[in-house]
């Protein structure tokens, strides 16, 4: 297993300037880390993606997975399409930079839309998609996130639904508490379709800023890796 840091990881500096990607990478370098995630939500005209690549190849920093944050419970079949272009984009890039890993999500609930219609749209979505990232050689990785694949068994069910090598899951760890599922035994469910991992933890509090509430009303904030609830030497 190699392990790399995600820019996610510094979210707050890079949505509000306070660093740059470039900095970001040179922290990543500094701690000899494996690899590092990038995200395209991270991207400004002076740090295009083509523009870190040059980078990443200056330091020879690989990159262990590329993110983007797709939707595909879109009402209107136009936006479907949109989103599944968008999703090949991001392959494109993920190619472009080397890296063998797309993160992608499957979808937000929306007032009106029905759990089994949503579900629907993203296993057609996804199937088109998971056809040109077999043909461009990357793995789509799914994350555990919000209602439609928040849950091991929902991950597993879209993944094993396509039935596509170029599908399979990105166990985020903490996200699982928030569905109400244990963290330990989510990931045994989905070991043998893991394709990438997101190291999180959570601890229970009150209240406080950056607050997740997860299904059951508990509330959730980030905290450093082992001290929080997830078991994370057992996993």
């Amino acid at each position: 297993m190699k392990f790399g840091v995600s820019a996610w990881s510094v979210q707050k500096l890079l949505f509000t300037k306070k660093i740059s990607l470039h900095e970001f990478l040179d922290f990543a370098q500094d701690k000899e880390v494996d690899g590092v995630e990038l995200l395209d939500c991270f991207w400004t005209e002076e740090e295009t993606a083509m523009e870190i690549k040059k980078y990443l190849n200056k330091i020879k920093m690989p990159v262990c997975c590329y993110s983007i944050g797709n939707d595909f419970v879109q009402e209107k079949p136009e936006d479907r399409i949109k989103q599944v272009e968008y999703v090949k984009q991001g392959i494109d890039t993920a190619v472009m930079l080397e890296t063998s890993n797309l993160r992608i999500f499957s979808g937000s609930s929306k007032e009106g839309i029905t759990y089994e219609q949503g579900k629907a749209w993203i296993i057609d979505s996804m199937k088109e998609c998971a056809s040109y990232a077999e043909e461009k050689g990357i793995t789509m990785v799914l994350e555990n996130h919000g209602l439609f694949a928040g849950k091991s068994t929902q991950v597993k069910e879209i993944i094993e639904t396509i039935g596509s090598h170029a599908l399979k899951a990105n166990t985020d760890t903490g996200n699982f508490l928030l569905v109400g599922e244990k963290p330990f035994d989510a990931v045994k469910n989905l070991v043998n379709n893991i394709g990438f991992v997101h190291f999180k933890d959570f601890k229970k509090v009150d209240e406080g800023k950056d607050v997740y509430t997860s299904l059951d009303g508990s509330k959730y904030q980030g905290t450093i890796i082992g001290e929080g609830e997830v078991p994370l030497k057992d996993i």
